[in-house]
């Protein structure tokens, strides 16, 4: 199956980058790696995950701390990533 990003899911990513390399610029990096490799997988497995807090959305875990929102159709879009202490949906101004 294909997976794509929509636009604003790798500028959130960018921006929790960002976010944690100035305070540790290794962790960074970790994170940024392990939510590429998640998604990947996302391309043999897609359904593996919770079904998401938005009708037509599945949520995973990728870190006890960062949380990959996408849906599937014909194919994996990742939606969103975001941090687990955001009040997700209300904080993001989330729509499908």
């Amino acid at each position: 199956m294909i997976v794509e990003w929509h636009p604003r899911a790798p500028k959130r990513l960018r921006q929790i980058y960002e976010y944690i390399e100035e305070h540790n610029p290794h962790a960074a990096e970790d994170i940024f790696r392990q939510v590429s490799e998640a998604v990947m997988t996302l391309a043999e497995s897609p359904r593996l995950y919770r079904l998401g807090r938005i009708e037509g959305t599945r949520e995973m875990i990728v870190h006890p701390n960062y949380l990959v929102v996408y849906s599937v159709t014909d194919r994996v879009t990742v939606l969103n990533v975001l941090h687990t202490r955001r009040r997700f949906p209300l904080d993001e101004g989330f729509e499908c």
